[in-house]
């Protein structure tokens, strides 16, 4: 049960019904998630984190969608379901298909287990890796 009530999207102005229609425009969606209706019980936090996921998932040195299956890649090691189903659905938006989500399942486990072994055996690091 969360904490808070999301904040209705008819509800909203100034400054959160700016972000709201940023959100809805650069996401090309009708209605707010959940995530952003919760982040608009402080509006300083939605903005900051509007702003940062903004500069944070665009275009760079890494295409958007690598961007996103990176993102889903971290949601699933930290059990993010609502992450892993919102960033899953913008990484397919952008050309995830099927095949690739199954190889990043893959990956994400294979790293998961091998990291798990290290830690247990508290491998040192070669020195050809320093």
């Amino acid at each position: 049960m969360p904490l808070l009530k999301p904040v209705e999207e008819k509800n909203v102005e100034g400054k959160v019904k700016k972000i709201f229609e940023e959100i809805k425009d650069l996401r090309k969606i009708k209605t707010i998630p959940n995530f952003w209706r919760m982040l608009a019980n402080n509006p300083e936090t939605l903005e900051r984190t509007w702003n940062s996921l903004k500069q944070v998932m665009d275009k760079g040195s890494l295409d958007t969608l690598t961007k996103e299956l990176i993102y889903v890649a971290v949601s699933m090691t930290n059990s993010c379901e609502y992450c892993i189903r919102s960033h899953s659905l913008a990484a397919k938006k952008k050309g995830m298909t099927d095949e690739m989500l199954n190889e990043l399942i893959a990956v994400v486990a294979m790293a998961n287990e091998t990291n798990r072994l290290v830690e247990s055996y508290q491998v040192e690091v070669d020195e050809f890796m320093k």
